[in-house]
């Protein structure tokens, strides 16, 4: 069920499709990007729009994203990517009955896309990188092209399965120390943790301006694993409805295991 991304408060609908002249108190007449108009419901609870990103592009999404703003996660998380499609008038029901509706917790294609792109990002940072540290790779350095891709390639899955295995296993598995010591609730929708990882993983883009601007790697690397960490942090919060000292113990401990399983690889790759 979708929510209003101010108050958190559970609505019905998001927007309504139809003209100026069928409005009402509760919703707004405003132009899509379509051409379409469409009405922004009003939240009863808190008297503002339930969700204006219905209507934002994905620039204004990804600005939002970097500027951490509860609203774009609560929109993202909540209203787009893991909830059934329930926004749309009750004029049009008919036809969305006759649709298949999402199942509760698998990967939309867009993160899927998403999660493939981040990683060949990862695979490009971390091999700038350890280039940078000749004296760790000289045995590297010499191997075919394809090796070392493969390697980073590799390395990069691991160290990200094990970010998001290490979060998944204290979240949502019932073996959970925080589930057993009665610090987080389990939730049971692991995919969907995954996702909000994901989401706020997008920073990761950013060294897309290194193909115009030359920056320090390390440096670029050291500060852009700050801000995911940050923006990890956020989206934890919102999806699972926890304290900031929970969830940043939560992207800590997965960070952690990034790291160590980044060593242990690059420790094997060398030998």
């Amino acid at each position: 069920m979708p929510i209003c991304i101010e108050c958190r408060h559970p609505v019905k609908t998001l927007w309504r499709e139809g003209g100026g002249s069928n409005s009402s108190s509760t919703s707004t007449n405003k132009p899509s990007a379509g051409g379409h108009n469409i009405r922004l419901t009003v939240c009863k609870n808190c008297g503002r729009f339930c969700d204006k990103y219905v209507e934002h592009d994905f620039v204004v999404l990804f600005i939002d994203l970097v500027l951490i703003k509860p609203q774009v996660y609560r929109h993202l998380l909540h209203n787009t990517l893991m909830n059934t499609p329930s926004s749309s008038s009750s004029s049009s029901s008919s036809d969305e009955n006759n649709k298949p509706e999402k199942k509760e917790d698998v990967f939309a294609p867009s993160i899927i896309r998403l999660g493939v792109l981040l990683l060949l990002f990862d695979v490009y940072l971390t091999w700038a990188r350890i280039e940078r540290q000749s004296s760790d790779t000289e045995g590297l350095a010499e191997r075919p092209i394809v090796t070392q891709y493969i390697f980073f390639l590799l390395l990069c899955t691991l160290t990200t399965l094990s970010f998001h295995l290490s979060i998944r296993f204290l979240t949502s598995s019932r073996f959970s120390p925080l589930s057993f010591l009665g610090i987080l609730p389990r939730y049971p929708r692991p995919n969907s943790v995954s996702t909000a990882l994901l989401v706020s993983s997008s920073t990761k883009l950013f060294p897309i301006l290194m193909v115009i601007w030359e920056y320090d790697v390390p440096a670029a690397a050291r500060s852009l694993g700050w801000a995911v960490v940050a923006n990890n942090v956020e989206a934890l919060k919102i999806l699972l409805d926890c304290s900031y000292g929970v969830a940043a113990f939560l992207a800590m401990a997965g960070a952690l295991s990034r790291y160590s399983s980044q060593k242990n690889k690059a420790y094997n790759g060398e030998t």
